[in-house]
């Protein structure tokens, strides 16, 4: 293999590495904006999104989600940190980090529950765009208080 076939495997595996990181921001977002376009957009058709006390298997029940997210939260924010991928060909497995708000108002005070999530995810390459096609929210830890 010569350099310039070496820098492409590199160039590649940087764009790869680019558009799995756009993923987790772009699933962050959606989170708080309610967006199912954005959402339906990222994942596959058969994806499974896991964690405490839940699972949504496929695309219809994940983005219903949404609504449930909506339901249980006033707002929310989602901080995307670390991210580490494994590559394989049109497949790949990461773990990414996050800090994720959550605010409920209860008798006219303002709650919040911080969760430090580390997402498990598996990824897959379909028609040339990484999706998410699987995700564990793994809860490390919380922290509840009133702040207003």
């Amino acid at each position: 293999m010569n350099n310039q076939q070496i820098a492409n495997l590199q160039i590649a595996r940087v764009l790869d590495e680019a558009a799995l990181r756009k993923l987790a921001e772009l699933y962050a977002q959606g989170a708080d904006r309610r967006d199912k376009a954005v959402w339906a957009s990222i994942i596959t058709a058969d994806c499974v999104i896991d964690g405490p006390g839940f699972k949504m298997d496929g695309r219809d029940q994940i983005l219903g989600g949404i609504d449930i997210l909506g339901q249980m939260f006033v707002m929310t924010q989602h901080r995307v940190h670390n991210q580490v991928v494994v590559i394989d060909g049109d497949n790949a497995k990461g773990e990414t980090y996050c800090v994720a708000d959550h605010l409920t108002k209860e008798n006219g005070k303002t709650n919040i529950l911080v969760w430090n999530i580390r997402y498990q995810d598996t990824y897959r390459r379909e028609e040339g765009r990484w999706l998410i096609a699987g995700r564990t929210l793994i809860i490390d830890w919380e922290e509840k208080r009133t702040i207003g």
